[in-house]
């Protein structure tokens, strides 16, 4: 089993930075990938940005050129930079990871309890 603990929101202002943090822990050498979502009242959940297990990325197009995800293994934790910030960016980011017992991605299984992220205007 793998849990996931979130941290680094808060509020900034628009253009402001800030930087999210997701700690692993557990049977962390079976995550293939790991991800940020993030979701506001009345609107889907969408994934903002994932990292696999060779390094390779993906970003909302939203989010593309402002955001940067990585993952430091030796520490087990994952990160979101988050640059020049705006109000719709506003939002509950949950770390999410495929923590499950197959070999191959195969989709997000296990969840963190999500970090607040306001961007005043």
């Amino acid at each position: 089993q793998v849990q996931l603990v979130e941290s680094g929101g808060g509020l900034v202002q628009t253009g402001g930075s800030l930087m999210l943090s997701c700690a692993a822990s557990g049977v962390t050498f079976r995550i293939k990938a790991m991800g940020w979502y993030r979701q506001v009242p009345g609107k889907q959940r969408e994934l903002v940005a994932d990292i696999r297990g060779g390094g390779r990325t993906n970003y909302a197009d939203s989010v593309k050129g402002r955001f940067t995800i990585s993952r430091d293994n030796v520490k087990n934790t994952l990160y979101l930079q988050m640059n020049s910030l705006k109000p719709e960016d506003t939002a509950v980011y949950t770390c999410a990871a495929d923590a499950d017992r197959a070999i191959l991605f195969n989709g997000y299984d296990t969840w963190g309890q999500g970090t607040q992220v306001t961007v005043s205007s």
